[in-house]
C-alpha cells in the first residue's frame, strides 16, 4: 500500500466564521507555492480541510515541507481504497498487520460524506473491526485513547484510510493578516522577526540595503539566502535590493560620527516606508531588540521613528540575544546570519555611537542633505527579485524537530 494524498486540517481557521474561506484560500495558495518543487502534486481545498494529492510523489518530503507552513494544525497521510466492502476489509487487515505490536489496542472511526454507501458509519465500524479480529485475534479494541485509530472516510469518488496525525506549524496562513515590509539586514535578528510576523499571517517583502563596493556580493547573496529560508513557511517572497552607497557616503562626509547610525537608520526607514506605500503594505517590520546595540535604545528608536507615522512592528524587541539565537537556530537561519559579510549597518559603524540622540540635533544635521533627492534616487535604483522555496532535504527533518 502507498499513500495517495496528505490530508491537511486547518486548525485556528475553523474559528473565522464568514471569513473562513478567505483564510483557507490563502492557505491553499501558500501550500501551492511551497510545494511547487513537487511538479506532480495537486492541491484542493474545501471548508473542512485541504487535500494534497501525491500522484506517485514520495510522501515523506512533501509532509516535511507541509509541516513548516503556517495555518496548518495537523496532517494525515492517507491511503485511497476502492469504495467497496471487500477492498476496505482487505486494506484494513493489511494495514493492521503492518502496524501490530504485542499488546496493541485499536479503534475504527468511520465517516460517510457519500450517504448512498451501503453501510452507515456504525455498521462500517463493526464490519471493519471484525475484519481486524479475523487476522489478529489477540488484538484488543479500545474506544478511548487506543494505540491506533484507523480513520475511514467514504467520499463520492473513493474510500480513504489514515492512521497518523502529525502536528503542523499552527498560526495563520501567511498573507491573511495583510502585508508588511521586513527590513532584512543579514544579521541574526531580522530573519527571526520575519519568521514571527509570518506566523501571525503577515505576508512580508524583504527590503535589503546594499552599499557596493563597501558591501560585497556575498552579503547580498546572504540576504537572499535568508529570504529563501523564510519562504518555507508560507511561499514565494519578494526581495527588494535598495542601492544605499550614495546616502551612506553623504552621511559619513557631512554628519558627526556619533550620529551616523541614527541618520542612517532614518534614511532606511524613509525609503522602506516609501516602498511600503508603493507596494500596498500596511506596516514595517524590523529586528530591533531593546538595548542590544546603540541604535536600539528607546531614545534612538524615538528619534529614528520620527520620520514616519507608519506602525513599526518589532517582534523580538523584548527578547535577549540568546532567545533570538535559539529561534534562529530552530528556523535554520543562524548559520547563514553569522557568515562574515558586512552589511550597511556595520560598514561605517562609529566607535562611540550616540545612545541618546536628540531629535532637534538630528533634524539640524539633516538640513545638510538633499533628503528628497537622495531618497528618490535610491528608490529609482531598486531591484526586485522573487525568491521561491527550494528542496532542502538535509536540514528539513531537523528543523521540524526543533520547531515542533
Amino acid at each position: 500500500m502507498y499513500y495517495s494524498e496528505i490530508m491537511v486540517r486547518h486548525g485556528e481557521l475553523s474559528t473565522k466564521g464568514k471569513n473562513k474561506m478567505r483564510f483557507i484560500n490563502k492557505l491553499k495558495r501558500n501550500i501551492t507555492d511551497v510545494l511547487s518543487i513537487y511538479p506532480n502534486v495537486h492541491i484542493r481545498s474545501d471548508r473542512d480541510r485541504t487535500h494534497v494529492y501525491l500522484h506517485g510523489t514520495d510522501y515523506q518530503p512533501v509532509m516535511e515541507s507541509l509541516q513548516l507552513v503556517f495555518g496548518i494544525q495537523a496532517l494525515s497521510p492517507v491511503y485511497k481504497i476502492d469504495k467497496n466492502i471487500a477492498a476496505l476489509k482487505k486494506a484494513v487487515q493489511e494495514l493492521m498487520r503492518e502496524l501490530y505490536q504485542e499488546g496493541m489496542t485499536f479503534k475504527i472511526a468511520s465517516k460517510r460524506s457519500d450517504h448512498n454507501f451501503e453501510l452507515d458509519s456504525r455498521e462500517l465500524n463493526q464490519v471493519l473491526g471484525a475484519a481486524v479480529f479475523e487476522v489478529l485475534p489477540e488484538i484488543k479494541a479500545q474506544m478511548k485513547q487506543p494505540n491506533v485509530t484507523l480513520k475511514v472516510e467514504i467520499r463520492e469518488e473513493a474510500a480513504y484510510i489514515s492512521h497518523e496525525e502529525i502536528k503542523g506549524a499552527g498560526g495563520l496562513p501567511v498573507g491573511s493578516s495583510g502585508k508588511g515590509m521586513l527590513m532584512l539586514s543579514g544579521g541574526i535578528d531580522s530573519p527571526v522577526a520575519g519568521y514571527l510576523a509570518l506566523k501571525r499571517g503577515v505576508a512580508i517583502e524583504a527590503v535589503h540595503f546594499a552599499s557596493p563596493p563597501y558591501t560585497s556580493p556575498g552579503a547580498l547573496k546572504k540576504a537572499k539566502d535568508l529570504t529563501r529560508k523564510l519562504t518555507r513557511f508560507g511561499g514565494n517572497m519578494q526581495f527588494i535590493e535598495v542601492p544605499f552607497t550614495e546616502i551612506q557616503e553623504e552621511i559619513k562626509n557631512k554628519a558627526p560620527e556619533a550620529y551616523l547610525m541614527t541618520l542612517t537608520r532614518r534614511f532606511m526607514l524613509r525609503i522602506t516606508d516609501a516602498l511600503r506605500e508603493r507596494r500596498n503594505a500596511l506596516v514595517i517590520i524590523n529586528g530591533e531588540s531593546l538595548g542590544q546595540v546603540a541604535s536600539q535604545t528607546l531614545e534612538s528608536m524615538q528619534a529614528i521613528n520620527a520620520v514616519t507615522t507608519t506602525p513599526v512592528i518589532r517582534p523580538v524587541v523584548t527578547m535577549d540575544k540568546l532567545e533570538i539565537i535559539d529561534i534562529a537556530q530552530a528556523i535554520d537561519t543562524f548559520d547563514i546570519s553569522i557568515q562574515p559579510f558586512e552589511d550597511c549597518c556595520t560598514i561605517f559603524a562609529p566607535d562611540r555611537p550616540k545612545t541618546n540622540p536628540k531629535l532637534k540635533k538630528v533634524e539640524a544635521y539633516e538640513t545638510r542633505f538633499d533628503i528628497d533627492g537622495l531618497v528618490a534616487r535610491a528608490l529609482a535604483g531598486v531591484e526586485i527579485t522573487e525568491i521561491t522555496p527550494e528542496a532542502d532535504v538535509d536540514h528539513v527533518s531537523e528543523l521540524i524537530d526543533q520547531l515542533l
